[in-house]
């Protein structure tokens, strides 16, 4: 399947909604209460896709809201420094910009730790009613993840706005993104089965494998389809062992593709899951086959796992197309480390025929 026709009239590509948050980095390893001192950074789920996006060359938009505070200033700021429109976002005088810290560990680590600040922050007042509908489906793809469904009610029911399948609206995508911690209050019943329901309701979705099983108590690739058979397609990421994606085109049965994930020299796992869905995605807008949109997936994911925080600097497009079209064994024989990606433009400037031979040979830390 592909997305939605009607390129040369379309200002924007890919239209994402959702909370962003400035994000602390530590200085050093260790324990919240012993790191000296930290750097500011973004994050947030559907904003690192539209800056993935942008920095690989398309067109987004980034909309939600964020208080009208030096946090949202350097929000807005950062996230349009990447190429982003973020004309349509928000700023709420009377709520807070959401920020959070987290230790240098990694994310599966028993030391790892992360403090969000986001309760009654800007973002969890997003609603029908104050956002902007026309403008989140000006794009070929509206993007969307179970995170903005747990920040509050009125977040919902945006969501469930969204995902509500009516005749001309964009391509909507969804990454599951279950956060059980979001869901309290009570809620936490509820959350697998709200994140169910707006999955159902998308065009294609994004969902791990270990979430599922956790959420839905759904194990494997399979049986997930079974659980989700309304979206076209259903990409089930599957850590290092890769991704499988279940296409269906014109109500035919499903088409599946598998493909590896990469062998990468891990800085940080965060981000990895948004800046797949992004390079899933671009693939997608160029039409490219299901097995190089996985492959775009995974090597938009080894440039953010080989950088400290959440948005790493995607390959060059000429060069992910090269390692996208590799024969399997060569696919199987790449390893990226950190700097991959600026090594690979630097060489590409510089000796064009020698970056061409750098497809068929091992890449490894520089």
């Amino acid at each position: 399947m592909t997305a939605p026709a009607d390129e040369a009239a379309a200002a924007v590509e890919v239209v994402c909604l959702g909370e962003s948050m400035v994000t602390f980095l530590p200085s050093r390893p260790g324990r919240l209460a012993d790191v000296p001192s930290f750097g500011r950074g973004i994050g947030g789920a559907e904003s690192n896709v539209a800056c993935a996006l942008a920095a690989a060359g398309h067109r987004t938009r980034w909309v939600g809201r964020v208080g009208a505070d030096g946090f949202g200033d350097h929000l807005v700021d950062a996230v349009a420094a990447y190429g982003v429109d973020t004309s349509a976002v928000q700023r709420d005088p009377h709520r807070p910009t959401g920020i959070y810290f987290r230790t240098a560990a990694d994310r599966d680590a028993d030391g790892f730790e992360v403090v969000y600040y986001r309760a009654g922050s800007a973002a969890s007042a997003m609603s029908p009613r104050n956002m902007p509908l026309d403008e989140l489906a000006a794009g070929r793809v509206l993007h969307l993840s179970g995170i903005t469904a747990a920040l509050s009610a009125d977040c919902l029911a945006l969501m469930r706005t969204l995902t509500a399948r009516r005749p001309g609206r964009p391509l909507v995508s969804f990454d599951v993104n279950h956060r059980a911690h979001l869901w309290r209050e009570g809620r936490e019943a509820k959350g697998p089965r709200v994140l169910l329901d707006l999955a159902r309701g998308a065009d294609l979705v994004f969902v791990g494998e270990d979430e599922a099983r956790t959420a839905w108590g759904v194990r494997g690739a399979e049986a997930i389809r079974r659980t989700l058979p309304e979206p076209d397609v259903l990409v089930v990421k599957q850590g290092a062992a890769g991704a499988t994606a279940f296409t269906r085109d014109f109500g035919a049965r499903d088409t599946v593709t598998t493909v590896p994930a990469l062998r990468v020299d891990v800085v940080a796992p965060v981000g990895a899951g948004d800046a797949f869905a992004a390079g899933f995605l671009s693939a997608t807008l160029r039409g490219l086959p299901v097995r190089d949109r996985i492959r775009h997936g995974h090597l938009m994911a080894a440039a953010a796992l080989t950088v400290p925080g959440d948005l790493g600097t995607p390959p060059s497009r000429a060069h992910a197309d090269r390692l996208a079209a590799l024969d399997s064994d060569a696919w199987g024989r790449l390893r990226l480390g950190p700097g991959w990606t600026e090594a690979t433009e630097a060489t590409e400037a510089a000796e064009p025929a020698k970056a061409q031979g750098a497809a068929d040979q091992e890449v490894r830390t520089p």
